[in-house]
């Protein structure tokens, strides 16, 4: 089979497989280009509520196919960034299942996601600085928000891999499991997200992601969407709410 983005969506979760486990699930020129498109059209799904993005296989992603990428640095480099704000710009929740190496392009990718769940044993690095690459701004900062200077500078300096223990302890990974629990696990999580309110995911996204000035657009949203009075019958009634608001919507 060769090198491609593949896709399912069940019980309303979208789950994205980076696919050229030839190369570690490296990334291609192609598949790079692939994603953005298809990112716009999971989010026009109604039915998708979550996404998950995960690797084939033991590996999540070990970076760029550079042997794809020879012709033009800055092109290649245009392309894991127009792909990287395409997943952080996707506006229903995001999660990185993470087996193996998740390095390079393969932690950019992980990065803007919203939350990243890791397989115990599994490998980050951020490795420009083996290439002579320069970081760019907005991938730096999103790490930053991540890890904080120090671990960032760490990453990006040495471009050595750390395990899923420091990637815990400093946030860039946000749970960390046993082998052969991942799976389990974000299957769980992700029945979580669907049943919550997307109008408060959205809203919450937007804000942490530092979006501003877009308070009365989501009280008015708030209002008239139903979600809160539905939330609160819900609770009294106790059962599980309906809620109706969209992203579409």
């Amino acid at each position: 089979m060769e090198p491609q983005l593949l896709y399912s969506v069940t019980d309303s979760v979208a789950t994205v497989v980076i696919h050229h486990p030839a190369k570690r699930n490296a990334m291609t020129a192609a598949m790079w280009r692939a994603l953005p498109p298809l990112l716009d059209t999971l989010a026009a799904e109604p039915d998708v509520r979550a996404l998950v993005l995960t690797g084939e296989g033991g590996t999540f992603c070990a970076g760029a196919d550079i042997s794809t990428l020879r012709g033009s640095p800055d092109e290649a480099q245009g392309l894991a960034m127009a792909a990287e704000e395409a997943l952080a710009a996707f506006p229903k929740p995001t999660l990185a299942a993470i087996r193996g190496h998740c390095v390079g392009g393969g932690s950019q990718l992980a990065a803007a996601c919203d939350l990243r769940f890791a397989q115990e044993g599994s490998l980050f690095g951020v490795t420009p600085a083996k290439l002579g690459i320069v970081y760019s701004a907005s991938s730096t900062r999103r790490l930053v928000a991540l890890v904080g200077p120090a671990t960032t500078k760490y990453l990006l300096f040495s471009g050595e891999l750390i395990d899923t223990e420091r990637a815990l302890r400093t946030g860039l990974v946000d749970e960390v499991l046993s082998e052969g629990e991942l799976d389990k696990r974000v299957a769980e999580f992700t029945r979580i997200l669907v049943s919550r309110s997307q109008l408060t995911q959205a809203a919450a996204k937007e804000f942490a992601n530092g979006v501003a000035d877009r308070d009365g657009h989501w009280a008015e949203q708030a209002r008239g969407s139903g979600d809160t009075a539905e939330g609160v019958a819900a609770f009294l009634e106790r059962r599980q709410p309906r809620f109706s608001w969209t992203t579409s919507g």
